[in-house]
């Protein structure tokens, strides 16, 4: 059965924005690692309560690929309560099939807050222990694995059976909090079977547990654990991609033992022996952002649609930082993304520096 172009794998929630009015920020000189801070006994000011339902790394990214065009569904959990019944009201109104998403009779629905103040947040996360299966999908012609609970590992050990018995099917692997806390070993297999993997510039050096800040060499680091072609994000500053078109590379660049040809997806950019390097600036913001909840998943989403349309990956590059501009403009992880018409119209009007460009 290949009736879906996309099925998103991860856990849904229901986030209340809280916007503060006023909050204390320490950042470096800088301006990165910001913290806000909180002392015992404060009394905080807020605006308001935003509520959105259905939103999280697999549900934003099911959202994004059926606004794209993909035929789309989603394995998630959620209770037998009202968050649950909001949340599958709200992504069944996206157009996405929802039948994979189990109603948990013994289970509460998540439930996340995120306190958010100027363009950024922090977010207070609770991840239910659902009873976590992976319903008979057929075979799509990608899934899209992100965040789940820490509960899960052996979630993970099915999902992994289920793409070594479908060599057809595609992997994107965007692995949130608890994924990263499993660490590289528990996650071996689902690593070796990525076609593409995405994190921010921060989680890769949490996930390869290194100090090495260099994006080239932890782009080369994150491929030597399998995944074909890597992106990692740096927020307002853009990202970067590597395609090791070749065997893989370790760390310092050389091949690993027994490791196999990556597919290519085409493009031309900072190569050597063993792949294709790029930068990619940032789309330039038409106003300063309001939040940046969910922009990430907008990038890690459109990138991947856009390899499952057949695009390259400087031309994916392309495409993926627009849907992540028009999210940040909005409150929440999915009032912003747009369709395919909508990037293209976008892109057309891109400054000409807006390209790809060799690392």
């Amino acid at each position: 059965m290949n009736e879906f172009d996309f099925v998103a794998i991860g856990d849904t929630v229901i986030d209340a924005f809280i916007r503060l009015k006023e909050a204390e920020v320490h950042c470096r000189l800088d301006h990165t690692a910001c913290e806000i801070c909180m002392r015992f006994g404060d009394k905080i000011p807020y605006e308001s309560v935003t509520i959105i339902p259905g939103v999280g790394n697999s549900a934003n990214a099911a959202v994004s690929a059926t606004r794209l065009g993909l035929k789309t569904a989603f394995v998630s959990n959620v209770g037998d309560d009202e968050h649950g019944r909001e949340i599958l009201k709200a992504l069944g109104e996206e157009g996405l099939d929802t039948r994979f998403i189990q109603v948990n009779v013994d289970r509460k629905t998540n439930y996340h807050y995120v306190l958010w103040f100027a363009d950024d947040r922090t977010i207070l996360v609770k991840h239910e222990d659902f009873d976590y299966q992976l319903p008979d999908i057929g075979s799509p012609k990608w899934v899209y694995l992100s965040s789940t609970g820490e509960n899960s590992i052996e979630f993970h050990a099915a999902i992994a059976k289920y793409l070594s018995d479908r060599p057809g099917v595609k992997l994107a692997f965007q692995p949130g909090t608890f994924q990263m806390k499993f660490g590289i070993e528990n996650l071996a297999a689902i690593y070796r079977r990525s076609d593409v993997f995405f994190c921010n510039r921060e989680e890769a050096r949490k996930i390869l547990q290194t100090t090495e800040d260099d994006p080239k060499k932890l782009l080369q680091m994150m491929h030597a654990l399998g995944p074909k072609v890597v992106v990692i994000t740096d927020g307002p500053k853009g990202a970067y991609a590597y395609d090791g078109r070749g065997p893989s590379a370790d760390s310092t660049g050389s091949p690993q033992a027994g490791s196999q040809p990556s597919q290519s997806y085409g493009g031309q950019a900072g190569k050597n022996s063993h792949g294709e390097f790029w930068f990619m600036p940032p789309y330039p913001d038409p106003k300063p952002p309001l939040s940046r909840t969910g922009a990430g998943d907008a990038f890690s989403s459109t990138f991947t649609v856009a390899l499952a349309l057949g695009r390259s990956v400087p031309e994916a590059l392309r495409l993926a930082p627009i849907n992540s501009m028009s999210v940040v403009q909005h409150i929440g992880a999915r009032a912003g993304l747009l369709t395919m018409a909508d990037i293209e119209a976008y892109l057309a009007k891109a400054p000409a520096d807006y390209q790809p460009q060799p690392l």
